[in-house]
């Protein structure tokens, strides 16, 4: 039954896509190919690396496509398209539709982050810059897509499937990068307020204040906050997030410009359960953090209670609290006729955990004594005065992280040749600690922050399950010439950026490894790119784009199991090299009044892929380059101008396959056959599609995602069933009642049949079935959350 309505909906995704197509087609063969007012993706004028919309974003594919004349494959989806969305969402669920895209959600409201993959690279091998920012961690290059802005002061999110851009601020990009960016402050002085509420107990209220143009008319601003709050959809624990945004825009004259913004997070959240399949068979599909708390044992001195942390844990104890800022000013000036000059000052800071189990069971003679050196020191915990138990304590992963950084770039016109060269630079400081603090007889931990109350060593000083400080430079020189030829109908581009990364690490001593050491890693290459875009006339256009990308080791590639102790020397097992990629995009537009269409093909050449594999000559597991992979396919992309009296039509198509191209050794005696095999997270087919009806204040809209099947392991052994999901959007405008104005009401229904489906939590599992003498690996899935209906009431005072 499920897999008919599967193909039921996939069917159904394909005819909309094909007769939306189809009559657009007809419209553009009877209509002036000229696209005036159809909105168009331009380089933005004062951040780098971001684009802008000339045009009226709402009348191409109900804003997820626009017009393009980049010579690389991209795609944007605008404001027009996420103002309908649930007002909670994530760029994650933005992006979702877009070719090359597959991305999950751990639930439909959006506040507890999930995952993405482009063409087969992780979100953390992707740029992810907002508002000209580089987000991703500085240590282990994750992205938290929940932490970020508001979607209501989003103008746009778009991906680049390919490679960076030459500008791109990034040092760990080997697929390609996403960008988000906030919209400047609105012209005319506003007062918006919006509240949300939905299943799950969701709840979200929203106010902005705009200053409109002051200054004689040289400066506006806004600000904004939002509270939202949503239980868990299966087990105990809830998402709460309070997010403030503001915003300036500074016109000192028509050719000198600065922009300034500040996104502040605070959120905490319960987590929510990755499951086996051997689990969810056992357990069913709501199978979650515990719900009651094991206890501690009466404590008796001279007698040891040992108490044992229950799995899973209690869900009180599963906690991601996280607080972060990003701060930024964007300038553009002019120096001369042809010459101008970016600059973009910039500072991110988070502090925060991300346990998925802070539940511990802590001996009480675990603790470093610092003058051996050795484990062995003890701490009385429960309070019976003997150091002969084992107690549950709270203990989780803590990250501090405060990174400044600059972008400059200067740009001029000499002749035909459009030069631009910049200078990326930053400092990230990145600690990571693992305290530990006490849980009451209720299973409350007496700081879920992990800040107040720490369990001290006998010397005084905070126990550690680990303490890192890394400190990593990141810097990137870029030039990049674009001149036009055949009179101004083609555009050859060509650009080499040179990053560098400096990690510097210092592992104090802790009670996981007990000697401290300093370790000094760099890493950098020079990687080219080169495009031409040809427009054969004015609705049609082909391209063709070559790019080298990098992606240096993350920070704990010389930390754990990575180093070991050589008399008094610590040592790296394995030096981890760089990844690269050489990504080539050969690619068709048609661009006219009633159509929008790109087809892309592509393909990826990726080596020395990073992860954890076992050394031969060190007789360890640690995390080193396991091989090559390559990935061709092709991307398709349409977005319709309104036909039918209020009809607009989106669809995408990504078909890939990808070639794992080397074995993995899994032990001293074995190497897996994963030869020929097909990349993890990386499905073989997907299908976006929109539907909207838009009449004067009402609108509806259908969306449909069908993910085709993919493989949880490297060996190819556990398959992820195909899935299709239907969302559901609904809007009215009232327009002015009594003192409010524009009032609208919007209701949003995610996964509209209920669908049950499931993603691997990680894409780096070998194999679940066991081979030779190498013992199976259990694979982890986040499950997807059931339909959840949410209703959205908001209004503006003038």
């Amino acid at each position: 039954m499920a897999n008919k309505m599967t193909l039921s909906a996939l069917g159904a995704a394909v005819a909309l896509l094909a007769v939306s197509t189809a009559y657009a087609q007809q419209a553009a063969a009877n209509a002036d190919a000229d696209e005036a007012g159809a909105p168009r993706a331009k380089e933005d004028s004062v951040r780098l690396g971001t684009i802008t919309i000339v045009g009226e974003g709402n009348n191409r594919g109900a804003g997820q496509i626009l017009n393009e004349d980049a010579s690389k494959s991209r795609s944007t989806v605008t404001k027009a398209a996420t103002e309908k969305d649930r007002a909670t969402g994530n760029p994650y669920q933005a992006l979702a539709l877009l070719p090359g895209i597959s991305t999950f959600n751990y639930d439909a409201t959006g506040l507890f982050g999930g995952g993405l993959t482009v063409r087969g690279f992780n979100s953390d091998q992707l740029g992810f810059t907002v508002n000209g920012v580089p987000v991703n961690d500085s240590g282990n290059f994750a992205v938290y897509p929940q932490e970020y802005a508001d979607q209501e002061n989003l103008c746009t999110q778009s991906v680049t499937q390919g490679s960076p851009d030459v500008e791109s601020p990034h040092a760990g990009a080997t697929g390609g990068n996403v960008t988000v960016n906030s919209c400047d402050p609105e012209n005319a002085r506003r007062f918006r307020v919006s509240q949300t509420l939905g299943g799950l107990s969701l709840t979200r209220s929203f106010i902005r204040f705009d200053t409109g143009r002051i200054m004689d008319d040289k400066l506006k601003m806004f600000f904004s906050y939002s509270h939202t709050k949503a239980d868990k959809w299966k087990g105990k624990g809830t998402g709460k997030k309070d997010h403030f945004d503001a915003a300036f825009r500074w016109d000192i004259d028509a050719e000198n410009v600065i922009l300034g913004s500040v996104l502040y997070n605070y959120a905490i959240n319960n987590n929510i359960y990755s499951v086996s399949l051997a689990q969810l068979d056992a357990n069913g599909y709501y199978y979650d953090f515990g719900d009651t708390f094991v206890g501690h044992l009466p404590p008796v001195k001279g007698t040891a209670q040992r108490e044992t942390s229950a799995t899973p844990g209690y869900y009180k104890l599963s906690f991601n609290p996280f607080r972060n800022a990003i701060v930024s000013l964007s300038g553009s000036f002019k120096l001369a006729e042809n010459t101008s000059l970016k600059i973009q000052p910039y500072l991110w800071y988070g502090f925060g955990n991300g346990a998925l189990q802070q539940q511990t069971a802590l001996s009480e003679t675990a603790f470093l004594n610092k003058t051996t050196g050795k484990t062995g020191a003890g701490v009385d915990l429960n309070g019976d005065g003997d150091t002969l138990d084992t107690v549950i304590v709270a203990r989780g992963s803590v990250t501090r992280t405060s990174r400044p950084g600059v972008t400059t770039e200067l740009n001029t016109l000499v002749g035909d040749h459009q030069i631009r060269a910049g200078l990326w630079i930053e400092r990230a400081d990145h600690r990571q600690t693992q305290p530990a603090v006490p849980v009451d007889n209720d299973g409350n931990a007496l700081d879920i922050w992990l800040e107040k109350g720490q369990i001290l060593r006998p010397d005084g000083t905070p126990y550690q399950g680990r303490d890192w400080q890394s400190i990593s430079t990141a810097s990137q020189l870029y030039i990049s010439d674009s001149v036009n030829f055949l009179s101004d109908k083609a555009t050859f581009t060509f650009g080499l950026r040179a990053p560098r990364v400096s990690r510097s690490l210092t592992s104090n001593a802790n009670e996981t490894f007990t000697t401290g050491y300093k370790m000094v890693r760099r890493y950098s290459d020079v990687l080219p790119q080169a495009g031409v875009r040809v427009n054969l006339d004015k609705a049609n256009q082909v391209y063709v784009n070559l790019a080298k990308n990098f992606r240096a080791p993350p920070n704990f590639a010389l930390t754990g199991n990575n180093v070991r102790l050589v008399g008094s020397e610590v040592q790296l097992l394995r030096e981890a090299l760089p990844e690269t990629s050489v990504m080539t995009d050969l690619g068709y537009r048609y661009q006219a009044k009633a159509l929008s269409l790109s087809a892309t093909l592509f393909n990826s050449d990726f080596k020395n892929r990073q992860s954890n594999a076992f050394d031969p000559v060190t007789q360890n597991s640690t995390y080193q380059n396991v091989g090559r992979v390559n990935n061709r396919g092709l991307e398709l992309e349409a977005g319709s101008a309104p036909f039918l009296g209020g009809f607009t039509a989106y669809g995408s198509l990504t078909v890939q396959k990808t070639k794992v191209k080397d074995d993995f050794q899994a032990s001293a005696t074995v190497s897996l056959p994963t030869t020929g095999k097909q990349l993890t997270l990386t499905p073989e087919t997907m299908i976006g599609a929109s539907l909207q009806y838009a009449s004067g204040p009402l609108y509806a809209r259908v969306k449909a995602k069908h993910t085709g099947r993919q493989y949880a392991t490297l060996m190819n052994d556990e398959e992820v069933p195909s899935y299709t999901l239907l969302d559901f959007d609904a809007g009215y405008n009232f327009g002015n009642v009594s003192m409010l104005s524009n009032v609208q009401m919007r209701f949003n229904v995610s996964n509209i049949t209920n669908q049950k489906y499931r993603t691997p939590s990680s894409g780096t599992t070998i194999n679940a079935v066991k081979y030779g003498t190498v013992n199976a690996n259990t694979v982890f899935y986040y499950l997807g959350a059931p339909r959840l209906a949410s209703l959205t009431l908001s209004a503006d005072f003038k």
